[in-house]
């Protein structure tokens, strides 16, 4: 499908040449396109949905109601908005077999998903400092974790993640696009828009590696040592069954914060690259798609408490406690 057309810059204003990107999205061959909006439409449902069941199930089961349920009721929102920043507005380009995106909605797209990115990384950092605290201090455990400040974390998360995401749109914004303006992937991110800049690109990548290290770098390391603690403490059990059932607890969060983190670091390592591949395009759905879908059948898997709570759900039934 020739592109040539919609390649040509088009004038603008504030030295940006062009006034729009064209988004090709993730296969070219229009036979395929019909089985992509199928399968990205059904993954958008089955996102949505299991997280709303997930927030369901909190709300209507009381063993639910803890610290580490209040953090994944917020981590299941952010899943939903996560895809719903990119995925709707791909198939909306599906249907439509209209590829264009304006200027500044592909900054506001940049934007939010940093946004929800950057409140997911510190939440699965607040959700590891309360395993910390329920297992290697859980004498002060209920006077460390009250609501209070669960509500703080949940605050500060989103303030420093607004932060994060406001300081890449505005630096984004400064270089200048003259064409072309074809993005290989399905949604406006900082490598590709980095790859369509005609000026330099140095102190930008510069400043997400300076503020990734922050943003990521900090969070991952305290979530190390919250689990190296957690570690210690458990080898200190003498029964393995007491050992199984404590670390139990952690190993849906440890299994997310792996997919999290792995994703997210082949994705801005390799802002060096002189072509971005069908490989970026795999880490993008991962991000995007894949991690929010998995999510909730992560944290369901093995834990009894939220497998009733969504049979209740399901059913219409109450809990007795």
């Amino acid at each position: 499908m020739p592109y040539q057309k919609l390649m040509q810059p088009e004038p603008g204003a504030n030295g940006t040449a062009i006034t729009e990107f064209v988004l090709l999205g993730l296969v070219e061959t229009l036979e395929l396109l019909p089985v992509v909006f199928v399968l990205f439409l059904f993954a958008y449902l089955v996102t949505v949905g299991g997280n709303l069941s997930i927030l369901a199930a909190i709300l209507v089961e009381p063993k639910l109601h803890t610290p580490m349920y209040f953090f994944l009721g917020n981590l299941s929102v952010l899943d939903i908005g996560c895809i719903t920043v990119t995925v709707p507005s791909m198939l909306s380009r599906l249907l439509t077999h209209k590829h264009a995106i304006p200027y500044e909605a592909c900054l506001t797209q940049l934007f939010f998903f940093h946004l929800l990115v950057g409140v997911d990384c510190f939440l699965l950092t607040a959700m590891a400092y309360d395993r910390f605290l329920a297992i290697c201090r859980p004498l002060t455990y209920s006077t460390r974790m009250s609501q209070a400040v669960q509500r703080i974390l949940v605050a500060v998360s989103w303030a420093c993640a607004f932060t994060n995401a406001l300081t890449h749109t505005v630096a984004i914004s400064t270089l200048n696009f003259c064409g072309p303006n074809v993005i290989h992937h399905f949604y406006c991110d900082l490598p590709q828009l980095f790859q369509l800049s005609c000026s330099s690109t140095q102190l930008n990548e510069q400043l997400l590696f300076a503020v990734g290290f922050i943003m990521a770098g900090t969070p991952m390391a305290l979530i190390v040592t919250s689990y190296a603690h957690v570690a210690a403490a458990v080898l200190r059990i003498r029964s393995v069954e007491g050992r199984k059932k404590t670390f139990s607890t952690c190993g849906s969060h440890l299994a997310v914060v792996a997919l999290f983190y792995g994703s997210g670091i082949f994705n801005y390592m390799r802002l060096g690259s002189a072509k971005l591949s069908d490989k970026d395009k795999a880490v993008g759905i991962f991000n995007t798609v894949i991690n929010p879908m998995l999510n909730p059948v992560i944290y369901s898997l093995r834990n009894p408490h939220v497998q009733g709570a969504l049979r209740r759900v399901i059913t219409g039934k109450r809990s007795l406690t």
